[in-house]
């Protein structure tokens, strides 16, 4: 059961949906929201601007102070804007377990990388709430790549809409890979609770005998009884749009899938179908590896 929840504050206005999936996460299950906020060291950054050449002029000192105000002026976003969420949904700041029932916020703060301190504090987390965009990209591979590989903890990526209660239904993208039972051990908290959960499986070879849903529709029973598979036909369709309109079609709240691919590199580990679930998935996604 998670019951210590990560997620960033970047001051951006992505962080909204972010907190928005992970204040869901948390009422299901009374947890601990640690909001962190990274400030990019920006001396460092300047030094490597310098040793690289990359034309600071002879006025270091200036780029310094805009980059020292910018990063300033974001802290202070990030901060107001997690002030004022926990404000308004009525949370307790707490820093330490207390006899404080339900849900409780504390606030972080690192210096560096954000990908690298995501994953370090990610390590010791129960479950990490990211979000899909930042910085004007539409999917922000490199940090979900960081904190997947690194942190070995299942990552609730959040959809750009308000969610709704997380545990409605809850679909499994389902596939006879280690990665999609490390997904579905890393639902089982949702699972338990959900009204009802579906495990879709997309046709790839007709007649391959695959029947490994069945024997996770058998495990699954025990968590929830009201657990049913549906088998999906592609019908010359991609299998991302086969599996994303019947999860939309069935009234999905949670997406749990692992991350398909075939190797170590970004590319590789989110292939195309992950790719896509993520650039189009009109729900948030639960992931492990």
């Amino acid at each position: 059961m998670p019951r210590f929840i990560l997620l960033p504050a970047t001051g951006s206005p992505d962080d909204a949906p972010v907190f928005g999936a992970a204040l869901e996460a948390a009422r299901l299950f009374g947890a601990h929201l640690a909001f962190l906020h990274v400030r990019p060291d920006v001396h460092h950054h300047i030094a490597s601007l310098g040793a690289a050449d990359m034309g600071l002029g002879t006025r270091p000192d200036a780029a310094l102070a805009a980059m020292e105000e910018t990063a300033d002026a974001q802290e202070h976003a990030a901060a107001a804007a997690w002030r004022a969420f926990c404000d308004q949904q009525g949370i307790p700041l707490v820093e330490a377990p207390s006899a404080v029932q339900g849900i409780s916020a504390e606030w972080l703060t690192e210096v560096g990388s954000q990908p690298a301190w995501l994953a370090a504090h990610g390590r010791a987390a129960d479950l990490i709430v990211m979000g899909r965009r930042a910085e004007g990209r539409s999917v922000a591979l490199d940090v979900l790549e960081t904190v997947l590989m690194a942190t070995g903890r299942p990552v609730l990526i959040a959809s750009d809409k308000p969610p709704g209660p997380l545990a409605d239904t809850v679909a499994i993208a389902w596939k006879d890979t280690p990665d999609a039972g490390s997904a579905v051990w890393a639902a089982l908290p949702f699972i338990r609770v959900a009204r009802r959960v579906i495990v879709f499986t997309v046709q790839e070879e007709p007649g391959s005998g695959d029947r490994s849903d069945r024997r996770v529709l058998r495990a699954l029973r025990w968590s929830n009884p009201k657990t049913s598979v549906q088998a999906l036909k592609r019908d010359g369709r991609p299998p991302v749009e086969v599996l994303l309109r019947a999860a939309v079609a069935a009234g999905s709240t949670l997406l749990a899938m692992g991350c398909y691919g075939h190797g170590r590199l970004r590319e590789a580990v989110f292939g195309g179908f992950t790719r896509a679930v993520l650039e189009r998935a009109p729900l948030p996604v639960l992931m492990a590896h």
